[in-house]
């Protein structure tokens, strides 16, 4: 009875400070004694007392994430919008800097603050390796080198790193890590995943601390953390499956009993939660014929032990249905009754929250789910302290590409490439090259292609071709920076007849090619093989007479095998990111090669999908295999 007289009082005393206008619009009279707005006072405290105040509209509002290309300040004010966010290859504009970041957050984030009750928006960025859609900024290799390393220390400053540049444009919410288990590289999404093997990905969570902060002693379990100014609220995706579906194929079904769902996927996402992540996505995939966007048993069990907010992906509850968006009415309802809190709607957010609002007057979704997204999503916003500071500032915007990051991305080069092949014979190692010789060559299209070597989200969301779009060291840069002034370097796309010709007189030959950049669905791939025209350049570098080291650009292991003989030496380089120089470091010996499959290299693809543990396991290279030099080998003469 206290309960509903508190209530009544509540709700009269709230009819006494504001009338209904058209379009539900209010006044903005307030109560002087705002607990919510006061640092002071508890964070459960200070949600309890603003959810309480909040319309339907405001709570429907906050559950929603539009894109920038469709917001204004004024959509952001009428609708009560909670986030935004920019999809990969958005700027503010054409080679926007970190303060025309700022510029368009502030501008954006007026408009929220001019809303009734002033709650900030809190503005998201895919961060997939380092902050990826910034045009100078640091790109670190993508999470298939990082399980390479076998170093979740390193991974921890990469994500320390990463959220300084993401702060220093003004934007505190990364969706990253992606922490999915990759069992088949046909998936186009493998270079995300950090290996096949569940364990590395668990070690891996460290970069959640990386980006959020260390927990401090004695803090709350299960409990959001974002530790200050130069951290960022992190996203744990994609909640669950991802990594393992059908043939590779995105968005695709995963066939999974619960034993290794709870034994083989679960484990990063609990440690995750432990290490205080602030958001989890939810795939687009299904697990055994169940849309994880709809599949209310699993996310119940993550929320269970999880005291942040679920979002969706980008228009992931349209996927509810086949075809996409057959039944809009249908996914509102299915995914917020699963228990997603924030929508990713992008540009559709007048039909979300028309429907999303409809479905609770009519009492088809409870207002307790409501309460229950909104108080999640406040305690994100309370935590990531936009309450006290909702307008970032310039303070920060010259750590966009500094030095130190950069040579910490350097460093993770070094440890992320995989010596597969060291000479014909063990006894007859070619590598690590001696830098003062005649002559080397160097041939192919990923050798002086920094877009090619960052692959996939980097400045646009499928990749992009050339230089010309971000900074950093191609690796006929750092090839040319390393070796003694005397020796000659001569480049070529392509093994022109011609060109191999004139120069049959070099002592090496390096081929630098591989896949060219793609992201998500586009990069499903049921073949596996070299690209064309890589494999020609292969093939005729190689057999040239001259010896020839083979560096793949790939975002997983691809059909090698009937070029190996050819190859002198081969390695594996995956997708480096920004710092070439850290590829030279290691052909020259000034430090040794290290990395360790994290992948089982195949033989074939009819293999698929094979990982390590497999019954008839028959690997070109096993999962673990990985040659090693020794630093220095390479610093003399030929």
């Amino acid at each position: 009875m206290a309960n509903a007289m508190r209530l009544c009082t509540l709700g009269l005393f709230l009819l006494s400070c504001w009338t209904c206008e058209a379009g539900s619009k209010v006044t903005k009279a307030v109560d002087a004694n705002m607990k919510y707005k006061d640092p002071k006072v508890p964070v459960e405290d200070r949600i309890t007392d603003l959810l309480s105040r909040m319309t339907l509209e405001e709570k429907v509002g906050q559950m929603t994430q539009i894109e920038v290309p469709v917001a204004t300040p004024e959509i952001m004010e009428k609708y009560f919008i909670g986030s935004l966010l920019t999809g990969g290859g958005t700027q503010p504009v054409k080679d926007a800097s970190a303060k025309d970041w700022v510029d368009m957050i502030n501008k954006f984030q007026k408009g929220s603050l001019k809303t009734r009750l002033g709650i900030p928006m809190i503005y998201g960025i895919d961060v997939v390796h380092g902050h990826n859609n910034v045009i100078n900024a640091t790109i670190f290799p993508h999470n298939v080198n990082l399980g390479v390393t076998r170093d979740p220390a390193l991974v921890k400053k990469i994500g320390e790193a990463t959220a300084v540049e993401v702060r220093a444009t003004g934007i505190p919410y990364a969706f990253a890590p992606c922490i999915a288990v990759c069992r088949d590289p046909r998936w186009g999404r493998c270079y995300e995943s950090y290996s096949e093997d569940h364990k590395i990905v668990e070690e891996m969570t460290d970069i959640v601390n990386g980006l959020q902060g260390d927990l401090p002693p004695n803090y709350p379990k299960d409990y959001p953390f974002i530790g200050g100014k130069d951290k960022v609220a992190g996203c744990a995706k994609h909640y669950i499956g991802d990594g393992c579906t059908v043939k590779g194929i995105n968005e695709n079904n995963t066939i999974i009993d619960m034993k290794d769902l709870m034994s083989m996927l679960m484990p990063a996402y609990d440690l995750s939660v432990q290490k205080g992540v602030a958001t989890v996505m939810i795939s687009y995939s299904s697990i055994n014929g169940v849309k994880m966007h709809a599949n209310k048993k699993l996310i119940d069990l993550l929320k269970e032990k999880f005291k942040g907010f679920a979002i969706s992906d980008w228009q992931g509850i349209d996927r509810i249905t086949y075809p996409p968006d057959a039944n809009y009415t249908y996914s509102v309802q299915a995914s917020i009754l699963a228990g997603l809190d924030m929508i990713m709607v992008p540009d559709n957010y007048t039909d979300f929250i028309g429907n999303l609002t409809k479905l609770v007057n009519d009492k088809v979704i409870p207002m307790s789910r409501i309460d229950d997204a909104v108080t999640r999503i406040l305690r994100v916003k309370f935590l990531t302290g936009l309450f006290e500071n909702p307008n970032p500032d310039y303070s920060m915007v010259d750590m966009i590409g500094t030095k130190e990051h950069r040579e910490l991305a350097r460093e993770a080069v070094r440890k992320s490439l995989v010596l597969l092949k060291n000479g014909k014979t063990e006894s007859e190692p070619i590598l690590p090259l001696p830098k003062k010789t005649k002559k080397i060559i160097v041939l192919g299209s990923h050798a002086d292609n920094l877009g090619y070597q960052c692959g996939g989200w980097t400045v646009e969301w499928q990749g992009y071709s050339g230089n010309d779009r971000t900074s950093g060291t191609t690796i006929l840069k750092a090839i040319t920076n390393t070796v003694d002034p005397s020796t000659q370097i001569q480049f070529s796309e392509k093994a022109d007849p011609e060109f191999l010709k004139a120069n049959k007189d070099a002592d090496f030959a390096i081929v630098v090619v591989g896949e060219k950049p793609y992201a998500e669905t586009k990069g499903d791939n049921l073949n596996l093989t070299i690209p064309h025209p890589s494999q020609e350049v292969i093939k005729k570098s190689c057999t040239s007479g001259i010896k020839c080291v083979v560096i793949l650009i790939s975002g997983r292991p691809l059909v090698v095998e009937p070029f190996l003989p050819a190859m002198d030496a081969f390695v594996a380089a995956f997708l480096p990111g920004s710092e070439g120089q850290g590829v030279a470091d290691l052909l020259f010996g000034d430090f040794g090669f290290t990395g360790k499959l994290a992948r089982t290299w195949f033989k074939r693809v009819d293999q698929l999908p094979m990982n390590f543990g497999d019954k008839n396991y028959d690997p070109l290279f096993p999962f673990g295999f990985g040659l090693e030099t020794k630093k220095g080998d390479g610093q003399g003469e030929l």
